[in-house]
């Protein structure tokens, strides 16, 4: 089945990129002229996704707003000839897709998050596309993941290997590789410790998921404590002992937009490739190396 539907978790509170995040959400901060949560969204039209759910919290209204028309600055934009370039960026900003809000009104986690997503969901696999992770492929990695999907006919997780070290930030796989970046995957630990490392491939941001983790994501909420959060991993560890997960060591280049230089090198690189300042940008570049080679 086509993957026509995608969530987007945008509910967390970006604690590691604050003051930035104060009041301003963390998906909104810009990379370059486009603010993160664009891209990924932009992403998911580019893999053939026509209704898009941003799961949101309090204060990330301004989220709504960047996707909804801007009926003034449109009007005066529209009463200068010079500005038709600006006036069409902006008017395509509203016109990428049937995008939709719903507030997750409790803090409990990614898992809750996609649970939170049921009813829109309805009875069909979707695309889970993490509001922290900005990836730039050519080929974009949720259609990376749903030809696999679409093969196999279960739910597919976008992962890369990290460096051993990093490994207990994400989760870790057991894996079966089956072809070249095609994998089965049999099992998955979060935050693992070095000892329980099952290999150093993590899930990076994408994930399809089939109607059926709904279930699953119900009865783990269920049973969690209160004021502790369920993690998506749990549900699709699950899938995976199950014989119901493939992984796709995706090709993009991935910005963890929840990190402080995640979000710098966003920047930097993509303003290295961008028509209008690209060229200027690095011609700053390569000065400002020359001087601090200079200094030391």
């Amino acid at each position: 089945m086509k993957i026509k539907k995608a969530l987007i978790p945008a509910a967390g509170l970006g604690t590691r990129v604050l003051p930035a995040s104060k009041a301003v959400p963390k998906e909104m901060l810009n990379i370059v002229d486009k603010p993160a949560i664009q891209y990924i969204v932009e992403e998911a039209v580019a893999a053939g996704i026509e209704d898009i759910l941003i799961i949101t919290n309090r204060g990330k209204g301004v989220i709504e707003d960047h996707f909804d028309h801007a009926y003034e600055l449109e009007h005066q934009l529209a009463g200068n000839p010079q500005k038709a370039k600006i006036l069409a960026q902006v008017q395509a900003v509203s016109a990428l897709a049937n995008v939709f809000f719903l507030r997750q009104k409790e803090t409990k986690g990614l898992g809750h998050a996609v649970l939170c997503g049921k009813h829109f969901m309805g009875d069909e696999p979707f695309a889970v596309l993490y509001g922290d992770d900005v990836i730039l492929s050519e080929d974009p990695v949720i259609s990376q993941l749903a030809r696999v999907s679409e093969e196999f006919g279960c739910g597919v997780v976008g992962v890369q290997e990290v460096p051993r070290r990093e490994v207990p930030k994400y989760c870790s796989l057991g894996i079966e590789p089956l072809r070249e970046r095609v994998m089965r995957v049999t099992d998955i630990i979060e935050k693992p410790t070095d000892a329980q490392i099952l290999s150093c491939f993590s899930i990076l941001g994408r994930v399809i998921l089939p109607p059926e983790i709904f279930s699953m994501l119900e009865e783990g909420v269920a049973k969690m404590p209160a004021g502790e959060e369920y993690y998506l991993t749990d549900a699709l560890a699950e899938l995976g002992r199950q014989g119901k997960l493939m992984a796709v060591d995706f090709l993009g280049k991935r910005y963890d937009m929840g990190n402080k230089l995640g979000i710098m090198q966003a920047n930097c690189e993509v303003a290295l490739k961008h028509p209008e300042i690209g060229a200027d940008f690095r011609a700053y570049l390569l000065a400002l190396a020359k001087t601090l080679e200079a200094k030391g």
